[in-house]
């Protein structure tokens, strides 16, 4: 049980670094035009290359810390924490910091590419979450892939321009899947620490 926790852990901690590390490329960047204020240089976001490299950083960022495709696998793994420690990662804090920031540089999805690019990732991962929880039996992995078909659904929604139905999206699901975590944890203490469904 320890090193399956440490495992996880390891991969949880290296995949979010990853966002860590585009995000601060992106702020590094910023700082060359003088302002972290980006509405100050928006009409030079759509043709400048640089402006461009910064959008698909802060994507980057936003695409690991709401665990989107290619690093989609942490969120389950995640789930050898402790039930409450689940919950807050996984409904309100680590998982939702890619929406909102998305959210936030909204305007960064006005390349076309970028904002296909998104669909498609979100749309893969919302199937893939999907399928994978049909065929799975410990029931925190089952929330777990609820929460990442529910992140690839508000991505996709970011990706055709509607921010505030996005954040309204992001503020239910915290507040329902918390809910969800501390029912299943109450399920599971009363199954004798068991979270096999079958």
């Amino acid at each position: 049980q320890n090193v399956k926790s440490y495992n996880a852990g390891m991969l949880t901690a290296l995949s979010n670094r990853i966002g860590d590390v585009a995000l601060l490329l992106a702020i590094a960047w910023m700082l060359n035009y003088g302002s972290w204020n980006y509405i100050f240089y928006l009409d030079m976001m759509k043709n400048n290359i640089e402006m461009m490299t910064i959008g698909g950083l802060v994507m980057l960022a936003a695409m690991t810390k709401s665990a989107q495709i290619p690093f989609s696998s942490w969120l389950p793994a995640a789930m050898a924490a402790p039930t409450p420690v689940s919950a807050l990662v996984h409904s309100s804090t680590l998982v939702t910091a890619g929406v909102y920031l998305l959210i936030r540089f909204n305007d960064v999805l006005m390349n076309w590419w970028m904002a296909q690019f998104l669909l498609l990732v979100s749309g893969l991962t919302m199937f893939m979450a999907g399928l994978g929880a049909n065929f799975e039996f410990d029931l925190k992995k089952i929330i777990a892939l609820s929460t990442l078909s529910q992140l690839g659904l508000m991505m996709s929604i970011l990706s055709m321009g509607f921010y505030k139905l996005a954040f309204f999206h992001l503020l239910t699901h915290a507040l329902f899947k918390a809910l969800l975590f501390m029912c299943a944890g109450s399920i599971i203490h009363n199954m004798k620490n068991s979270q096999d469904i079958r």
